[in-house]
Formats: C-alpha cells, structure tokens, sequence
C-alpha cells in the first residue's frame, strides 16, 4: 500500500464488509504499527489527535471507525451507540484493521501496538485476546466494561493499564481485578497504574470535564515509552 499524506481516511475489508478508519504516519512514512480504539464518542478529533501524536513519534496508527462515522458529544446517545454495536461485529472490524496495517508498506513491524480508551479500553483487551501473537502490546485507558473478554488466555501481549482511583464508570476495584485476571490467565507481563483522578482523565475534549493534564502526560508518555519498547 502506497500511501503519500501525513494522514488520511482509508478504506479496508473486515470479514466480507468494508471498515473505515482514520490513518496517521510518520515525518519518514514508515514506521512500527498501531492500532487505536475509540471511546464511545465515536472516532472524534481527539482519538484522530491521538493517532497525529502517535505518528509524531514514528508510529503509523490507524483509528478503526467502529461507529460507521457516527459522533456525538451527548454521553446518553453516546451509550446509545456503545450498546449497539454487538462485541462480536467490534471485533470483526479490529481484526481487519490489524490484517490491513501488518499487509501495509508503511508498517516496519511484525506485530502490533493497540491502544484504547473508555470503550476501546475493553475493546484493545478484546483485540490482544482474539489476535495472539499478532499483538505485542497493548495499552488500555481506563473502560466501561464494554468489549472486555470474559478469558484472558489467548493474550500473548504485554499489558500496560492506566486506570482512575475515581472512575465512575469502571470502579478501580474492577480494574484491579482485571488486572490480576490477565496475569494469572495470560501469563503476560501486565503492569498496571492507578492516578488520582476519574474516568476519561486523558481526553482533553470530555464533555464531563474530567480532563487532568498532569495525569494525562504521565500516563501518555508512560504508554509511548511502552509501545516504542515493545513494538518498534
């Protein structure tokens, strides 16, 4: 695949159906892969912002639109959306969008980093779980429970968690629990963090306001750091 902008829209196929998504490159066009998964907004600037931010550090990301281009900023119709896209059919379009970066020339890497938030924080587990060794590490913001997988054997990934002690939507004693799930199913090497702040503490654009930016730059440079030692 021949691809000549810093970013753009791009089509790819996912079990028989044609997926969107949102692609961002490199200064040098290439670079390792990764994929990045929504939160329940949709695929909104902020989730393009991040895949920009990841390619500014010599990733080519890929923001898979789960939502078939719907966005909003209404936190019911925002559930609305969530609870109709059926796990299975989530799954599908991610593990197009893996088969379409790994096939890419753009993409200098055998395997795969995946990050996601709120929704995609189940979503990225999902993803780790169902590709296997296709994943070589992957990053969950905090979550909603959506797309979490009920069996965490199937991870071959290392695992780099960042969750709120005050999440309202996913409590941290789910998140701890899920955390000692993964190692005690996947063998995996699984690290967790914990901050002092509440759910989507990272999004800059949360209509909650729930924005912390010191929190915020240290869990990103945390996941970067990650990524870049397990995947580029």
């Amino acid at each position: 695949m021949a691809v000549r902008t810093p970013h753009q829209n791009v089509a790819f196929e996912s079990f028989g159906t044609q997926a969107h998504g949102y692609l961002a490159l490199p200064e040098s066009g290439k670079g390792p892969g990764v994929i990045v998964i929504q939160e329940w907004w949709g695929l909104t600037d902020h989730i393009r912002d991040v895949a920009d931010r990841l390619a500014a550090r010599g990733f080519v990301a890929l923001a898979p639109d789960l939502f078939g281009g719907s966005i909003t900023h209404d936190g019911e119709e925002a559930g609305r959306m969530m609870s109709e896209l059926p796990e299975e059919k989530g799954a599908e379009l991610l593990a197009g969008a893996v088969d379409f970066l790994l096939a890419s020339d753009n993409v200098t890497s055998e395997k795969l980093g995946a990050i996601g938030f709120c929704m995609g924080g189940g979503f990225v587990l999902q993803l780790a779980a169902q590709q296997g060794e296709k994943i070589a590490a992957a990053v969950p913001f905090y979550g909603v429970g959506q797309g979490v997988p009920n069996d965490f054997s199937g991870v071959s990934a290392a695992v780099q968690g960042h969750y709120a002690n005050f999440d309202d939507f996913y409590p941290v004693d789910q998140a701890r629990e899920q955390e000692r799930q993964i190692r005690r199913e996947s063998g995996s090497e699984v690290t967790y963090f914990y901050y002092d702040g509440k759910h989507a503490f990272h999004n800059d654009e949360n209509p909650a306001g729930n924005y912390d930016p010191a929190l915020a730059g240290a869990a990103w440079e945390r996941a970067v750091d990650f990524l870049q030692e397990k995947v580029a």
